[in-house]
């Protein structure tokens, strides 16, 4: 063991380790483990029931463990007695295929022996809502254009200069914290990394962020759409593709006008190619199809893309070049899996360059405006169950993370789907029952 977690315990003062896993659907699972146990951990793995999780098993399957990631280590700045790890899963003495974290290490592997090596960023957007989640948690929080607001801003001080001052702490280097969009709406962004570290830190500061919300007395949520008049919970992904050794760019090429490398366009190419059987994972629940598709905004806009396209520094585009030697994917939003998120991206982008996929011309336009005249222009699925079904048909995504879990993640989606399907809305009684 290159890092021994019962010595780090000892060293660091950690009384508890939360070994973590996430499912399909995202939730983050764990269990706690004194350290006087973490060396057996270590080395075994924690055992959990897969049935009792979002992973397509059954009762009749026996314990799947969780084998913690030392270099994943987190210790709970404002609880430092735990700490918190990152695990992947086993059933059998062999890694399951359909799990998330296990899927993104594929990616890896397969980039890996390519020369390749993803870096990315993510920009997570959350509200901070009262306890039942009805309305944002400011009732002075009112202007229609509430982006970069100070006084909101300072008026949540303590909750986000305390999830801040923990990023610092862990040393992942935040740079900016604002308003965002919506009333209620916040944003804060740290230094970007090789995808499997900022996938880890993303389901943290989920993590994170609820906890701190929660210890001021309030309520922070990811939710895609959790108000039809505000902007949505985005997560934009800025990505860069580097050498095994991590110092070289590969997307950057100072002779081109948008300082992409041609395996830059040929990356794009792929996501361009691959989006729609892509959307069902950077948009996976029913409310992401009322973010992508969301009338006017009280801002005036929705900051989302409903069509699949690029463009320089553009923000109604899905795709975005904002600068040299890296693109914004503007599609994903709050529910995304963190772990799915970033092995979709990569194993769509790598398909791009294996076939040499051309992502087509940019498009120089106002896609809100102008995006109709546009002819031949994909769109995006209306909805959680169009979204299932094209990644249900397509071959890309199986070929790169395995028909295992393709079709346990969409078994399972499709069950969901079903079941808001059969349930009766306010909406429906209101405008139905006299019909």
């Amino acid at each position: 063991m290159a890092k021994d977690l019962a010595k780090i315990a000892k060293q660091k003062k950690i009384e508890y380790f939360l070994i973590s896993f996430v499912d399909l659907f995202g939730v983050l699972r764990s269990k706690l483990v004194p350290a006087r146990a973490i060396g057996d951990m270590q080395r075994d793995g924690a055992g959990f029931a897969g049935f009792a999780a979002w992973l397509d098993m059954s009762p009749a399957d026996g314990d799947m463990f969780a084998v913690p990631d030392p270099d994943s280590l987190i210790q709970l700045p404002w609880k430092k007695e735990v700490g918190w790890l990152a695990s992947d899963l086993y059933l059998d003495g062999k890694a399951i295929e359909a799990s998330p974290r296990i899927a993104l290490k594929r990616q890896i592997e397969k980039a890996k022996a390519k020369g390749f090596r993803m870096k990315t960023g993510v920009e997570c957007e959350y509200f901070l809502v009262n306890k039942d989640g009805t309305e944002i948690s400011d009732d002075q929080d009112t202007q229609s254009k509430p982006c970069y607001d100070q006084s909101a801003l300072m008026r949540r001080y303590d909750v986000i200069t305390e999830i801040c001052d923990a990023m610092i702490e862990l040393g992942w280097g935040p740079y900016q914290n604002d308003h965002e969009d919506a009333n209620g709406q916040f944003e804060m962004n740290w230094d970007y990394d090789d995808c499997l570290v900022t996938a880890d830190r993303h389901v943290f500061f989920k993590y994170m962020v609820r906890q701190i919300a929660e210890n001021h007395g309030l309520r922070a949520t990811f939710m895609p759409k959790p108000f039809s008049h505000l902007t949505g919970n985005g997560c934009h992904a800025h990505v860069s593709l580097w050498n095994t050794k991590g110092d070289k760019n590969l997307f950057a090429n100072k002779k081109d006008e948008m300082g992409l490398s041609e395996k830059a366009y040929q990356f794009l190419g792929g996501i361009m190619h691959n989006v729609e059987e892509l959307t069902s994972i950077f948009n996976p629940t029913v409310n992401s199809y009322k973010r992508i598709n969301a009338p006017r905004t009280l801002s005036g806009a929705t900051w989302s893309p409903n069509s699949v396209s690029y463009g320089g520094n553009n923000r109604t585009h899905m795709v975005r070049i904002p600068d040299a030697g890296r693109f914004e994917l503007r599609l994903m939003d709050g529910a995304a899996n963190p772990y799915l998120l970033q092995a979709g991206i990569l194993g769509a982008g790598l398909d791009g360059v294996a076939n040499k996929r051309d992502p087509g011309k940019r498009l120089d336009i106002n896609m809100y405006e102008e995006g109709h005249k546009v002819k031949g222009l994909k769109k995006l699925p209306l909805n959680l169950l169009d979204a299932i079904r094209l990644t249900q048909k397509g071959k890309a995504l199986k070929t790169a993370l395995g028909e295992e879990l393709i079709d346990a993640y969409c078994k399972l989606r499709m069950n969901q789907w079903n079941e808001y399907a059969s349930t009766i809305s306010d909406w429906e009684r209101q405008n139905t029952l006299d019909c």
